[in-house]
């Protein structure tokens, strides 16, 4: 797939309210390795508060959460979907966030676009951001 430039996004006023109402990240493609940089923002997401939810294809727990293997088996609220997958698996997250129907907010890490998908989430309701850190943007703060 090609790089995109994201041409859906929220503005940092925007961003800054995305955190004030954010309580549940779920980080899909969190991984278990502490070198990671899914493992790293998701340990800093946790320990400024925020209640993470690692979504990876296997292990238990991850970063002393329960680790759930799609985002549709997570059986509470989600405010927000934090995606450190590639661009190609970002359509399908959006569109199990928009089946959930609980889902406030779709975040693709750096170096992560699909405009296609964000305009869908968009529709449906669902606030974007692209190709931003969780962790950068939440220091800036």
């Amino acid at each position: 797939m090609q790089c995109e430039f994201a041409t859906i996004n929220s503005d940092s006023k925007q961003i800054k309210e995305i955190f004030e109402n954010t309580k549940t990240i779920a980080i899909i493609g969190c991984s278990p390795d502490s070198s990671k940089a899914s493992n790293i923002v998701a340990n800093y997401l946790k320990n400024a508060g925020f209640k993470i939810v690692p979504v990876y294809p296997k292990e238990e727990e991850i970063l002393g959460e329960k680790v759930y293997r799609t985002l549709a088996e997570i059986p509470f609220k989600i405010d927000m979907v934090d995606i450190f997958r590639k661009p190609d698996v970002i359509a399908q997250v959006v569109d199990e966030a928009i089946k959930r129907g609980d889902v406030d907010t779709v975040w693709t890490q750096l170096g992560l676009v699909n405009n296609e998908a964000a305009k869908k989430a968009l529709d449906a309701g669902i606030k974007v951001v692209q190709n931003h850190c969780t962790k950068i943007e939440h220091q800036a703060l």
